[in-house]
């Protein structure tokens, strides 16, 4: 399976390096687009080939199979569609663009015409498979707390203000819809978490600045027929706060059961 890569910062380098080692079963790494080949490290094309380049066109000239967004907001409302039309499937990271109804509008319709899939990883947000199962029947509510180190989620000088008071601040009370364009680099879970479950205007999110914790910590409750659940996720941040360690294996992981005849969980 023929994969490629839309960004190569944290998240992007760590999926690489998997495909590399063979993680991802039958996959392999065969294109990265970036915006500038200057910013590349010494050692990147020595570790993956001359798999890189800065032009859209030539990067569908790879002949993918998938495509991993792996950029950020404005990378998926620029590529996302020309991916599917270039012959990709597109497994998309930056969920919380999708709470933008137009590109996800957008992006389903062109999955249609081109007969080409985009599928959203878990990511940080665990039992997607579960919740999204519990929508089949009737959700009445969803709820994800978010606790973060202040670092992550605030400029310098005001997360060392709020470390400095050893209190949490609350920075967010509201629907998913409007956290993840609040929070466009930290919170795309929650856009992933509405389109799973009951909606991104019926999911209620809560964000915090915790200097209590040192792992990005989510809280999530789910109520409907099917019953209750809770679910507190504690991830370790990778090189960029903001993220977790776990998105790169959900990718690696998602690509993985892509080509795997025996799979579990989904």
């Amino acid at each position: 399976m023929r994969v490629g890569l839309i960004g190569f910062g944290t998240i992007g380098r760590a999926v690489a390096e998997r495909l590399r080692r063979g993680e991802a079963g039958q996959a392999r790494l065969c294109a990265v687009l970036v915006r500038d080949l200057g910013r590349l490290q010494p050692d990147d094309r020595a570790h993956h080939g001359d798999v890189f380049c800065a032009d859209r066109s030539a990067f569908l000239r790879a002949r993918l199979d998938w495509v991993v967004e792996a950029a950020g907001h404005a990378a998926l409302r620029q590529h996302g569609a020309a991916a599917l039309r270039g012959g990709a499937n597109l497994l998309a990271l930056s969920a919380g663009a999708l709470a933008d109804d137009a590109l996800l509008a957008e992006l389903r319709s062109t999955a249609a015409e081109t007969g080409r899939r985009v599928l959203v990883p878990s990511g940080a947000m665990g039992a997607l498979d579960l919740l999204s199962s519990a929508a089949v029947g009737e959700l009445d509510a969803v709820e994800l707390t978010t606790r973060k180190p202040p670092r992550a989620l605030l400029p310098p000088d005001e997360a060392a203000a709020v470390v400095a008071s050893g209190a949490a601040r609350e920075l967010f009370d509201g629907v998913a819809r409007e956290a993840a364009a609040r929070f466009p680099e930290n919170l795309n879970i929650c856009a992933a978490l509405g389109l799973a479950g009951i909606g991104l205007d019926r999911t209620r999110v809560r964000v915090y600045a915790d200097p209590t914790v040192e792992r990005n910590t989510h809280h999530v409750v789910a109520r409907g027929e099917f019953g209750e659940y809770e679910l507190t996720l504690r991830h370790i941040p990778s090189e960029n706060p903001k993220t977790g360690r776990v998105v790169a294996l959900s990718v690696v992981k998602t690509l993985r059961n892509l080509t795997s005849p025996f799979v579990v969980g989904g």
